[in-house]
């Protein structure tokens, strides 16, 4: 490795002749041999020559295999060489040379599981929780972009285009260079590979292109297909060692010499050290027995497993982490976790050694002391990450063939990271209080603490628990071993019993942990154990299931008689966190999907790798445990059936039930993935008449919980999935599931005998329930669904229409189904369909019920759409919601938008009204007007007058309406509308009475010269102005007392001096008049309020003025000096009032500089 630029890795074991010191021996451990400590080994030479036996291809061949390569081969996986050399005292070479050529990987898979995530479809079901092994659904394009830069994909690249050369194996020793083609910025690199290994791992790699990485790199993926897939091409040689010892003394100097010669810069320095040490006779390197052989192989006490780089593990994850859900690291975490996965299926060790290496970084994560430092939770999509971690710990612990010793050291290091504060809780939302039921298991453990008394259930409980589980139960090891297990002799038919009916095996186990045993045998590449024991719980679930409704018709008369129960599951199978009824359901499915065999082979694993293939299932030959006529297609579909339908309590906390949610979407996606046919379709009409029929042991059942999770998804998906084949079925089990009883007033008591996994829950509190939202729009989805199946169905529509406004309780959720049924009834490509047009008017009507006394942002929309609805549905739906307003809608509503929508020439169109059909609606929206009039004038006054505008009588009420409210209820700002729109209409004089009521009501102090009302007031004396002298005389006192603003009282002033009253009469005559005189009332009245005004403004503004306004005061001045000079006197009043100002206010010295440079 020298010539490369690179010390080789250190030597695994010392190696010496036979007889080299008096007390050496084969396989004596050596004292202190430095980093590769391990045994000395003899190594006879030899003198056949190897070259005379040809090196067998890996493919098929024509001859049977010869007895020394089945031996070798063996001998290669299984035993370290140390042990070989030990055995024998002497081993020909050519025996040597076929176990060192055997002793390379043989399968591409390792080197592809070492060198790219995976990327295939085959595990993407393996993870509880839904967290998948490999991109899916949108991600797939991306996957497929990325996977070309996998290091493995681009090792076979470099393979395939020649780059590899100098291939050279020398013992369990694998060097030879890699060259990088030459890229746009990069010029042309060699790297030099070296790679160690041992029964048939890689235990060691180094490359110079300083790869940093948790994978091998592209180059070590070459090198290794390049040994793997042409064997014939590479030189093989023995262990150096070997060649040494056949070397006599001048050879040996020789040897070092040139080795020294050629390397002299590199290796000199430590060739002096060594022979230093070497000559002197108490050295450390005399007290040793032989010398290390990097190319020897394996010691005996070393560790066979493959090379995997821990500090690189670490590091990764850690970045992962420290990027907080960004640039795709949760991703990248799910990927990590499915490499666990994939090396726990291949039986690897490393895959415990990985997960240990992810969690210590999980738990070093500083995140989770300040989350708990400031009470906030994690967010979800980490807390998905902690929920694998917790369930890959499960199966690793349930390895059904570890050590103790290696499952006592796990639960060590478990309980360490269970201890630490920070260490995440079960539940997400700071622990729970759920019962010990991991372990309430025939195999013993107490599950009857008390509640508050129980430590909090974190991550790590249930594999701290699943620690105590053992697989040496005699029943359950037939389960798994034999598919002809079975007792037909067997009659007991108690709870516990072990076996069914039919003499097939059935495991009485908490679910949960019954599954995780599922689960873990799958993951640790015991496919068909899991399957077996899948199908006897599965079995255990239908007989309970059988049992169960046998119970409630026992009991049925007295619960139904009470009505409520109090009996549920405290942990339901769905969203609990070791995923059981999704563990079942994938490994029956895996058991029944169709694929390619040369999928998982092993001749074109490399051109299928990353593969996502279109997956197909059919109905598999029957199992010995199932029905006539069932398969593991229909065994999979029905205990999700049963998962989803079980009647669970809704956990505490906002991740639970969030989980809750999104783990029965996941599992009903499933479902919908695969195509009903016949036998399905009897699995859910089985199912579904099971789920109406068993009482609060169902979910569907006539009685349940309060709390219970309500079941809207499943139903909903039940109804879609029965709705063609029965229909009667599916409705009955949609309407059964509408109910949301935890929104209900009454809360239900008492109790009932119970089977033992059963746990009897008395409320004792308004629940939490986060996701009620979610909830309740499921609720509205499902009857939506049931809605448009229903069209045309006068019957349906009608059971439909009364479920919904009995079950939902949201104003904006029943708006929705509302406008979903007539967007259905009304569809461009049909007529419409007039009953369920009646169904959306009467959802609309509750709606408008709901929320008359509520407020809500889109009421004003409810409003408008009801009156768009009852247009469809006809005349009399109109006329119907006008006579019964005051129910439905505020009198703003019903006259601002009903009344006024209806009186419109497009409602008249749209309806191809008759002339008496107008005037009924008519008369019901001017009878309308009044009545909102009279109950609300300030607002529905105007709308009251412009709806009866077409009859006297009413308009007349309805103007004497206005008048009676004007004087106590109504502002000045409605009474001025109004009285605008009676001058518009052609009543003046009314508009003018009504301008002057409302001049009472109206108070403009000095300093509100931008009122709104200012127009008003302009408005009401011009209007008294053009009416005559009598009229204007009559507003003016009310104008005087009411406003107090100069300007506005100047601007009015002015206004009434340009033109004689009443010049411009009603019909546009002009009358013959004189000017009004400002000495004589009432303009003399309007003059000195104008002044005073002026006055009283000007000592105000005084007191408090700043040097900025003093320029606009002064035109303020100036102002008022022409308002004065409208008085006769007015000259010298202003000039007193001027020298008034001088003397009050002489202080402000700068200002009154400035009054008298303007005005003297």
């Amino acid at each position: 490795m020298a010539e490369r630029g690179q010390l080789p890795p250190p030597a695994k074991r010392l190696c010496c002749r036979p007889g080299y010191g008096s007390g050496c021996r084969p396989g004596q451990r050596a004292g202190s041999a430095g980093p590769g400590s391990g045994a000395l080994c003899a190594g006879p030479s030899s003198a056949a020559a190897a070259a005379a036996l040809g090196l067998l291809p890996l493919g098929k061949t024509q001859s049977p295999e010869s007895l020394l390569d089945i031996a070798a081969r063996k001998v290669a996986e299984k035993w370290p060489f140390q042990r070989v050399e030990e055995r024998f005292e002497r081993i020909p070479e050519p025996v040597q040379r076929r176990i060192v050529y055997w002793s390379f990987p043989r399968s591409e898979r390792e080197i592809c599981m070492y060198s790219s995530f995976n990327t295939g479809a085959e595990d993407t079901a393996a993870a509880p929780g839904g967290a998948a092994a490999a991109p899916g659904g949108a991600a797939d394009a991306a996957a497929a972009a990325d996977e070309n830069r996998l290091p493995f994909r681009r090792g076979i690249a470099l393979l395939d285009g020649g780059c590899v050369d100098n291939v050279l194996q020398v013992g369990f020793h694998l060097s030879g260079t890699v060259t990088e083609p030459a890229m746009q910025s990069e010029p042309e690199t060699v790297c030099n590979v070296a790679i160690s290994f041992d029964r048939c791992k890689i235990t060691s790699v180094t490359c110079s292109c300083g790869n940093k990485d948790i994978f091998y790199c592209a180059h070590v993926v070459a090198l290794s297909l390049y040994r793997i897939r042409k064997p014939d091409q590479v030189k093989l040689h023995l262990p150096i060692s070997e060649t040494l010892f056949q070397m006599n003394r001048d050879q040996l100097q020789k040897f070092v010499q040139y080795l020294i010669t050629v390397h002299h810069t590199e290796v000199l320095p430590t060739a002096q050290k060594l022979a230093d040490e070497i000559l002197s006779q108490n050295s450390e390197i005399n007290q040793v027995h032989g010398a290390p052989d990097p190319t020897a192989g394996a010691s005996i006490d070393d560790e066979n497993c493959w090379h995997l780089d821990e500090e690189q593990v670490q590091e990764q994850v850690k970045l992962f982490l420290s990027q907080g859900g960004y640039h795709g690291s949760g991703k990248q975490l799910n990927l990590l976790f499915a490499k666990v996965r994939e090396m726990l299926k291949m039986r690897d060790s490393n895959g415990a050694r990985m997960l240990t290496l992810i969690t210590e970084q999980f738990m070093a994560d500083p995140r989770l002391s300040l989350w708990r430092q400031q009470g906030t939770a994690m967010t979800d999509k980490y807390r998905q990450l902690w929920d694998e971690l917790g369930a890959l710990w499960m199966c690793i612990v349930l390895n059904p063939h570890c050590k103790l010793e290696q499952k006592a050291s796990w639960l060590k290091q478990l309980k360490k990271w269970n201890s630490v504060d920070v260490c995440p809780w079960e539940d997400g939302n700071h622990g729970n209080e759920l019962p010990n039921l991991t372990n309430a298991l025939p195999q013993g453990a107490n599950a009857n603490q008390d509640s508050s008394s129980r430590p909090h259930r974190t991550v790590f409980t249930r594999a701290i628990e699943a620690c105590d589980l053992h697989w040496q139960d005699s029943h359950l090891q037939h389960i798994i071993s034999s598919d002809l297990y079975t007792n037909y002799c067997y009659h007991d038919d108690t709870e516990n019993s072990l076996f069914d009916s039919h003499g097939w095996p059935l495991w009485h186990e908490h679910v949960p942990t019954a599954c995780a045993r599922v689960d873990a045998l799958r993951s640790h590449g015991y496919p068909r154990e899991a399957l077996r024991l899948a199908i006897a719980i599965v079995n255990t679930l239908r007989r309970q299931q059988q049992k169960q409704l046998e119970m409630f018709r026992a009991q049925k008369k007295e619960l139904l008689h009470r009505g409520v129960t109090s009996i549920t599951n405290l942990e339901g199978w769905v969203g609990h966190p070791l995923d059981p009824i999704g563990t079942l359901f994938s490994s029956l499915m895996e058991a029944c999907r169709v694929d390619d065999e040369s999928f998982h082979g092993f001749s074109d694993f490399t051109e299928n790798m990353g593969q996502c293939k279109s997956l197909e299932y059919q109905h598999l030959p029957a199992h010995k445990f199932l029905e006539e006529g069932e398969s593991y297609l229909t065994l999979a579909v029905e205990v999700a059936l049963i998962g989803l339908g079980q009647q669970r309590i809704m956990p505490d906390g906002l991740y639970a039930q969030e989980k809750v949610c999104r783990n029965e979407e996941q599992l009903i996606s499933k479902l919908q993935e695969i195509e009903l046919d016949d036998t399905l379709v009897k699995i859910f009409r089985k199912q579904a008449v099971f789920l109406l029929e068993a009482g609060p042991y169902s979910g569907l059942g006539e009685v349940i919980h309060r709390e219970s999770v309500p079941m809207h998804t499943f139903a909903k998906y039940l109804f879609t999935s029965l709705l063609p084949h029965d229909a009667e079925l599916a409705y009955k089990t949609a309407l059964r599931a509408m109910r949301l009883l935890v929104l209900e007033s009454t809360a239900p008591s008492g109790d009932m005998s119970r089977p033992h996994h059963i746990a009897s829950v008395v409320p004792n509190r308004y629940p939490r329930w986060f996701t009620l939202s979610h909830i309740e729009s499921q609720q509205c989805e499902l009857a939506s669904t049931m809605l448009t199946a229903a069209k045309g169905d006068v019957r349906r529509l009608e059971t439909v229409l009364e479920s919904i406004q009995k079950n939902i309780h949201s104003s904006s959720h029943i708006f929705k189904l509302a406008q979903d049924a007539f967007k259905i009834a009304t569809l461009m490509d049909s007529l419409p369909d007039i009953t369920l047009l009646k169904v959306s008017l009467e959802l609309g009507l509750q709606v408008m019920r709901m929320t008359l006394s509520t407020l809500n942002w889109r009421r004003r929309e409810m409003v408008r759409w009801l009156v768009t609805c009852a247009t469809e549905v006809g005349v009399y739906a109109l006329d119907s919601i006008m006579q019964n307003w005051f129910t439905l809608f505020t009198p703003t509503e019903a006259t601002s938008i009903v009344a006024t929508t209806v009186m419109s020439n497009s409602t008249i169109v749209r309806l191809h009204l008759d002339c008496h059909q107008q005037e009924k609606l008519a008369s019901s929206a001017r009878t309308l007007a009044l009545q909102c009039a009279m109950k609300d004038p300030q607002n529905c006054a105007l709308s009251a007058l412009t709806l009866c505008e077409k009859d006297h009588i009413a308009f007349e009420t309805a103007y004497q309406i206005v008048l009676d409210a004007a004087t106590t209820g109504m502002s000045y700002s409605q009474l001025f509308t109004i009285a605008r729109y009676m001058e518009h209409r052609g009543y003046p004089m009314r508009a003018y009475k009504l301008a002057t009521l409302a001049m009472t009501h109206l108070n403009l102090s000095y300093n509100q010269d931008t009122h709104p009302a200012i127009n008003d007031v302009l408005w009401a004396c011009a209007l008294s102005h053009s009416l005559g002298k009598n009229e204007l005389a009559a507003i003016i006192p009310l104008v005087v007392k009411s406003v107090k603003c100069a300007t506005v009282l100047s601007d009015i002033l002015r206004r009434c001096t340009l033109t004689t009253p009443g010049m411009v009469g009603l019909h546009g005559r002009r009358n013959s008049g004189k000017l009004m005189s400002l000495d004589k009332a009432p303009l003399r009245q309007l003059l000195d309020a104008t002044i005073g005004a002026y006055i009283n403004t000007t000592h105000s503004r005084l007191t408090h003025i700043s040097p900025r306004h003093y320029s606009e005061f002064i035109e303020f001045l100036s102002k008022a000096r022409e308002t004065f000079l409208m008085a006769h006197d007015g000259h010298i009043q202003f000039t007193q009032f001027i020298d008034n100002l001088k003397q009050i206010y002489k202080g402000k010295k700068k200002l009154m500089m400035l009054v008298r440079e303007r005005f003297g």
